[in-house]
């Protein structure tokens, strides 16, 4: 086993550029304040970590209040922009939609202008987009404006993972958690407060959906000291290379709760060589099961976030309170979000966490047929803990990868998947809606597809890595 003072090294050594030597690494170690930074980057010091810790909290929580806020005003924008309800049900299916198109474009950007530059990029097309589509003048320019908006998000979502992986290698459960955290407060403060913003602004639906242009604004700042770092993430650092052994090499896995024990069995170096072929990712059976997942959760999620405000209203609840109710769904994820992937990276099998979550849901979908208004508080509680879902597969594909190049092929691949089995969803909710004249068909459907969620979850959650498995 490696000494610690070798760990500290080794440590450093992986954060500084290429012309940085063992001798400039070791005499960095001992300088006070700074802490280990990522390859090809300048050198680290606590407050490029604390602002890359902020711009990760601020991107997180700009990534869903483009859905919530317009779910929340659904109805009020189907009036004035003479909706009907398949056309409303198309407009809840443009975020994955473009999910799927774009994020699977993200790993190719992050490759040639670096992650740091994508992401920032992501935050100025979501500020544009709000701004925007409020103006935009008919659903077409309406439309056009939220795909804008939902392109900054898609490369924002991808990249996310492999952000995380890349400068936080050793802390993946714990930064997930803080990122799925943010995300949750966000999503929930969008669902909240877009109702009475709408109202002190005036009772303007329009203004309503700019004003969370502003929170856009503010995220772009924290990323603009990245956008020159270009290095890719799957880039290994020459100096780490040409230092460590296969001792440390283990000793760092080791040290990392994320890896699984598949990785710490191979006893490998963390970092994928520079001549290694690339990963055949849909030769795995768990990146086909963790896409399906991702895709099961997301369509149960954009079919929350579109609809169940408008479901709540027409059992009788009142545009503010289903506003609430939202919330409180969204909202269940803020602390859940920090919990779920802390305990999820500490067990070998994630398949619990995933049966737990969906008999949660099914629960509050029962509850939503029978007595949709009586009980909606407890039904939301429910169906809040079972959209936790989304933050345990961001998870999971941290963990079923070994190295930060499979993470972001991963990620990729099972957002972009996911994302294209979850269109048809809210569009086919919107279908049910018009055509029965009620949300029993609907609620229905949702229940259906919990079950083969809960199945593929369980078989993504065991523990193996994709590269193993495209391997044989």
């Amino acid at each position: 086993m490696a000494s610690d003072e070798t760990r500290t090294v080794t440590r450093t050594e992986t954060s500084k550029s290429a012309p940085l030597g063992r001798e400039a690494a070791e005499r960095d170690a001992r300088v006070p304040g700074r802490t280990p930074g990522p390859p090809g980057t300048r050198a680290w010091t606590t407050w490029t970590t604390r602002l890359l810790l902020l711009g990760i909290v601020l991107a997180a929580a700009n990534l869903r209040p483009a859905i919530t806020s317009l779910g929340a005003l659904l109805e009020e924008v189907r009036d004035g922009l003479g909706m009907s309800g398949s056309v409303a049900g198309l407009l809840t299916s443009v975020p994955p939609l473009c999910f799927a198109v774009f994020g699977v474009t993200a790993p190719r950007l992050a490759r040639r202008f670096g992650p740091g530059a994508v992401v920032c990029a992501g935050m100025v097309a979501i500020t544009a987009g709000l701004l925007i589509r409020p103006y935009a003048g008919g659903t077409a320019g309406f439309l056009a404006a939220t795909a804008l908006a939902l392109m900054g998000i898609a490369v924002s979502n991808v990249l996310m993972p492999v952000i995380v992986k890349r400068f936080f290698p050793d802390r993946v459960g714990s930064m997930t958690g803080l990122y799925s955290m943010a995300l949750a407060f966000g999503t929930s403060i969008a669902a909240a407060a877009t109702v009475p913003m709408t109202n002190a602004l005036g009772g303007d639906w329009q203004p309503g959906l700019a004003v969370w242009a502003v929170l856009a604004v503010v995220a772009v700042l924290p990323w603009i000291p990245f956008v020159r770092d270009r290095k890719a993430p799957s880039e290994p650092s020459p100096a780490r290379n040409a230092s460590k052994d296969a001792d440390e090499a283990g000793d760092e896995i080791a040290e990392n709760p994320a890896e699984p024990a598949a990785a710490r069995r191979a006893g490998g170096p963390v970092a994928q060589p520079a001549e290694q072929p690339p990963l055949r990712i849909t030769r795995s059976r768990t990146a086909w099961a963790l896409a399906v997942f991702f895709g099961l959760q997301a369509t149960a999620a954009y079919i929350t976030m579109g609809w169940m405000a408008q479901i709540f209203r027409d059992a009788g609840v009142s545009a503010g309170t289903a506003g609430l109710l939202l919330a409180v769904i969204m909202v269940m994820g803020v602390p859940l979000a920090f919990v779920i992937p802390r305990v999820a990276t500490r067990l070998p099998h994630q398949g619990p966490i995933v049966l737990v979550l969906g008999v949660c849901g099914l629960a509050g979908y029962a509850g939503l047929y029978f007595a949709p208004a009586g009980g909606a508080w407890a039904w939301a509680l429910l169906l809040g803990v079972s959209n936790c879902a989304f933050p345990l597969a961001l998870t999971m594909v941290g963990m079923r990868a070994r190295t930060g190049a499979g993470v972001a092929q991963l990620s990729a691949f099972a957002q972009s998947t996911g994302y294209l089995i979850s269109i048809p969803g809210p569009l086919l909710v919107g279908v049910l809606y018009q055509h029965s004249g009620g949300w029993g068909m609907p609620i229905a459907l949702m229940s259906a597809l919990m079950v083969p969620q809960m199945l593929v979850g369980f078989l993504a959650g065991r523990d193996r890595t994709v590269e193993e498995e495209a391997a044989r």
